[in-house]
């Protein structure tokens, strides 16, 4: 199992900017991806952006161009830089890593989540 830690959350006007981190721990040698998720109320939670270990990207389409998913390897962190905030973007954030396993089996491991909230 996988532990993910995130921060950077807060509140930003509209326009402004944010930088989520996440950072893993436990089985990290076993993660293939990692990524953002988000969830508002009464919605599903969505896909945000991922990145692979070899550093291909991932994103939603209401977020190209304003967000940027990068990751550290050998910190074993992953980042989102958020910047052009909208309203709309506000949510808890979840950090999401991929394990892979037996057999080709993968797995999800979630962070906390940390709420992002843009004021208009």
């Amino acid at each position: 199992q996988v532990q993910l830690v995130e921060s950077g959350g807060g509140l930003v006007q509209s326009g402004g900017s944010l930088r989520l981190s996440c950072a893993a721990s436990g089985n990290i040698f076993s993660i293939v991806a990692m990524g953002w998720y988000r969830q508002a109320p009464g919605k599903q939670r969505e896909l945000v952006a991922t990145i692979t270990n070899g550093g291909s990207t991932n994103y939603v389409e209401s977020v190209k161009g304003r967000f940027t998913i990068s990751r550290d390897n050998a910190k074993m962190s992953v980042y989102l830089q958020m910047n052009s905030l909208k309203p709309e973007d506000t949510a808890v954030y979840f950090c999401n890593a991929v394990r892979s396993g037996a057999f080709g089996w993968t797995y999800n491991d979630w962070g906390q989540g940390t709420q992002v909230t843009v004021s208009s």
